[in-house]
């Protein structure tokens, strides 16, 4: 009798022991660190949107969740100190947006796992070993930058077609921008439009920047935002410089259009917000950012702003109108 009371204990014990295994900690709170590039003082509607994605997911700040946010305000050169901060709490992963941003988390730790929120080139710019098999403590989600900037370009000339001279806004401390301006020169080619390359360090320059594109005669402006520098938070005041300056601006995501600007083509960020949350559940949960692949965007969004049309007093071809997958009145 004793034996078989003995057996039965010892198969139950085989049958709980994985479900205890799956099963969160009783209690457990979990601290979720967010690394960014950009203002604290600014509205950020993304991030509001990510903790409404882990409420559903059942992370509830003050219950079961910290979030630790460090905010750089748009210098680079604190992005180490605010990740050795969130490496010190520490914090179970952090949430790393921008490429500045992760790699400043890369230095900081090989430990702690690392979600990229979005990063441009994740392997070339040494995040990750491959797309399939990230190999380290970092994951997350890639913009797919190769060929998009030189199919912006494509569209702008589209929208404006007599458009011969179009300036181009960067942040030449992107770790990108190399690539990013071969892939636009290629393009400029094929098109037959001549680039004007305006570089921006600081939200002051915008001002000079766009006083150059009126001593060029520049027909349209093509903006590399970026989440140091030429961020979505600038979404209003690029939109009244281009107004102002009578510039048909094409952006890379959707909020620089609500913001007032004409168009943008891109992949949803909304989407890649969501998925990111998935990322860091997964990781919540116990997966390994060296078994999660690293996800590319599959679905690109035209967006085009009427009312910054009109107030520009340009006409949007019928072609790209039909192309467009939301229209802004």
């Amino acid at each position: 009798m004793k034996a078989t009371v003995l057996l039965a204990a010892l198969m139950l014990g085989i049958l709980v022991a994985p479900l205890a295994a799956d099963a969160q900690p009783a209690g457990k709170v979990y601290r979720i660190g967010l690394l960014s590039s950009g203002s604290s003082i600014e509205p950020n509607p993304e991030l509001e949107a990510f903790r409404q994605d882990l409420r559903d997911l059942g992370y509830v700040e003050g219950q079961n969740l910290v979030m630790e946010s460090r905010y750089a305000e748009r210098s680079a050169e604190r992005l180490p100190e605010l990740a050795t901060e969130l490496v010190r709490l520490p914090v179970d992963v952090i949430i790393a947006s921008g490429s500045a941003a992760v790699r400043a988390a890369q230095h900081a730790t090989r430990t702690i796992p690392i979600v990229m929120a979005v990063a441009a080139e994740p392997v070339k710019e040494g995040f990750v070993a491959s797309l399939a098999r990230p190999g380290g403590n970092i994951t997350g989600l890639s913009s797919l930058d190769e060929g998009l900037f030189g199919k912006r370009l494509e569209l702008l000339k589209e929208t404006v077609p007599q458009s011969m001279r179009i300036a181009v806004l960067a942040n030449p401390a992107h770790p990108s921008h190399a690539p990013r301006v071969h892939d636009l020169t290629v393009a400029s080619r094929a098109l037959g439009v001549y680039l004007q390359m305006l570089e921006v360090r600081r939200p002051e320059e915008l001002d000079l920047a766009f006083a150059a594109m009126t001593q060029e005669r520049t027909d349209a402006l093509l903006v590399v935002g970026d989440a140091m520098l030429l961020s979505t938070s600038l979404g209003g005041r690029l939109a009244d410089l281009a107004t102002q300056y009578r510039l048909p601006a094409m952006y890379n995501w959707r909020p620089y259009v609500v913001a007032g600007g004409l168009m943008s083509y891109g992949p949803s960020i909304r989407d890649m917000q969501r998925r990111a949350t998935v990322y860091v559940d997964k990781i919540l949960k116990g997966a390994k950012p060296a078994d999660l692949p690293v996800e590319q965007p599959t679905k690109f969004e035209l967006v085009i702003n009427l009312k910054a049309a009109k107030a520009l007093g340009l006409t949007i071809p019928p072609t790209i109108l039909f192309q467009a997958d939301e229209v802004l009145q």
